[in-house]
C-alpha cells in the first residue's frame, strides 16, 4: 500500500472509530452525570485509545516486533472492550426506547409527570444503565481473554467421501489456519501449535492461510518452529488475504524454505497402497488486487476427474467454484467462527459456511475457526482449534 492509501485508510478507520468512541463517551460518561474532572480525565483517555488503534494496525507489519507487542496488546484489547460496550448499548438503548413508548401508551389520559421528574428518572437509569455495561463489557471481554489465554482446542471428525479409494480409508489431516503470527502471537505459540501437530501423527498437514501478520524480516524466528512439522505426506500452505498484506512473494519462498509445500494455483497427486488422490489449492480471492488471483483452471487442468478432489482455499466462499469443479472435500478458514460476539453472528451474512462441517451436493467443506486469533484477543461463543480430520471411503464408514 502507498502512503496516500494509507492515509486514506487510516481517515476512514479514525472516523468510524470516532462515531463509536463519541457513543460510548456519551453514554458512560456524559449521561451518567460525572463530574467535569472526570469527564475530562475520560474524554483524554479515549482520545489516546481512538488514535492508537489505526496507528497500531498501519505501523504493526513495518515496525520491529518487539516495539509493537505492548501497543498492540493495549489496542486490540480495547477494541475487544470497545465492541463489548458498543454492542451492550446498542441494546440496551433499543430496550429503553422500547420501554419509552410502551409507558407513553400506558400513560394515555393520566397525568404527565414533571420535567423535573423525568429527568430525574432519566439520569438514574443512565447511571444504572452506565453502571450495568460497564460492568457487563468488562467481564464480557475479561471471559474472552481467557478463552484466548486457556489456548487451542482439537477438534476430530470423520468425513466420507464418494471417491475416495479404499487405501485411503483412514487416512488423516491436521488443519491449522489463521494463525496470525504477528505483534501479539510468536515464537512460543507456534512451538506448542507444532508440537501437538506433530502428536497426532498426521498423514498431511494443511495450513489455510492467514499465517502471519508482518514481514519476514519481522517474523523469521517466530515462524522457525514450522520446520518442525511432521507428517507422512507431507505439509502443504495456501495464502490467505493477510499474506497479501505481508508480502505474499516473500512469505511463499520463506514457507517453501521451511519444507512446507506452497499450492498456488497448482496441484499433487498422493498416492497411498498404489491408489491415488489428488490436492488442490487456490490463492485467496484478495490476491487479485496483487495479480495473484485463484485460477482453478490453472490448479486443476489435466486432471483424472475420477479420483477424488481435496482442495485447501483459504475463504469458504470458494465453495461456488468448488462445487463446478466437483471437489470432494474443501479445507477452508477466514472465518474464524466470527471470533467473539456479535460478529459471531454477523459473519452469517458474508459467508456460505462459518465453522464447521457442511455438505452441498456432492461436495463438502470444514471451515476450521482459527488456531490463532486477529487482533482483540478475545473469544466469546468460539474457540482455537487444531482440527483432524479422518477420511473414510464409502464402503468403511462409521468404522473404528
Amino acid at each position: 500500500m502507498s502512503w496516500r492509501d494509507v492515509l486514506i485508510w487510516m481517515t476512514m478507520m479514525t472516523s468510524l472509530l470516532g462515531l463509536g468512541h463519541f457513543y460510548v463517551y456519551r453514554r458512560l460518561v456524559a449521561d451518567p452525570g460525572l463530574r467535569k474532572a472526570q469527564r475530562t480525565w475520560a474524554a483524554a483517555l479515549l482520545v489516546g485509545l481512538l488514535l492508537l488503534v489505526p496507528v497500531t494496525l498501519a505501523t504493526m507489519r513495518s515496525a520491529p516486533r518487539d516495539w509493537m507487542t505492548v501497543p498492540a496488546f493495549v489496542a486490540f484489547g480495547w477494541m475487544g472492550l470497545l465492541s463489548s460496550w458498543f454492542t451492550l448499548l446498542v441494546l440496551t438503548d433499543g430496550g429503553r426506547l422500547t420501554a419509552r413508548g410502551i409507558e407513553r401508551l400506558r400513560r394515555r389520559g393520566r397525568p404527565t409527570p414533571s420535567a423535573e421528574t423525568v429527568v430525574s428518572r432519566r439520569k438514574a437509569l443512565s447511571r444504572m444503565l452506565a453502571g450495568g455495561v460497564a460492568l457487563g463489557g468488562a467481564g464480557l471481554t475479561g471471559v474472552g481473554v481467557a478463552v484466548v489465554a486457556y489456548g487451542f482446542t482439537k477438534k476430530r471428525l470423520e468425513v466420507t467421501l464418494d471417491k475416495l479409494p479404499p487405501a485411503f480409508d483412514g487416512f488423516k489431516i491436521v488443519q491449522v489456519s489463521d494463525i496470525h503470527v504477528g505483534p501479539t502471537i510468536g515464537r512460543g505459540f507456534v512451538e506448542s501449535m507444532v508440537a501437538a501437530v506433530n502428536e497426532e501423527q498426521a498423514d498431511l498437514v494443511a495450513i489455510t492461510g492467514d499465517l502471519v501478520d508482518g514481514s519476514v524480516e519481522q517474523l523469521r524466528e517466530h515462524t522457525a518452529p514450522l520446520a518442525g512439522l511432521e507428517a507422512r505426506h507431507g505439509s502443504y500452505f495456501v495464502t490467505g488475504n493477510h499474506e497479501y498484506y505481508s508480502g505474499a512473494d516473500e512469505w511463499i519462498e520463506e514457507v517453501e524454505r521451511l519444507g512446507i509445500v506452497t499450492l498456488r494455483n497448482r496441484r499433487v497427486t498422493l498416492e497411498r497402497g498404489g491408489e491415488r488422490v489428488d490436492l488442490a489449492g487456490v490463492t485467496d480471492h484478495h490476491g487479485g488486487r496483487f495479480s495473484d488471483a485463484p485460477d482453478f483452471e490453472a490448479a486443476l487442468a489435466g486432471r483424472d476427474a475420477s479420483r477424488e478432489l481435496l482442495l485447501l482455499a483459504h475463504q469458504p466462499a470458494a465453495l461456488r467454484d468448488a462445487r463446478r469443479h466437483d471437489v470432494g472435500l474443501q479445507l477452508s478458514g477466514h472465518t474464524h467462527g466470527g471470533q467473539f460476539w456479535p460478529w459471531n453472528w454477523v459473519i452469517h451474512l458474508i459467508q456460505p459456511v462459518v465453522a464447521g462441517l457442511a455438505r452441498f451436493g456432492r461436495t463438502q467443506v470444514y471451515v476450521n475457526a482459527g488456531t490463532g486469533y486477529w487482533g482483540p484477543p478475545v473469544r466469546i461463543g468460539t474457540q482455537s482449534e487444531i482440527t483432524v480430520v479422518i477420511l473414510r471411503a464409502p464402503r468403511s464408514a462409521g468404522s473404528a
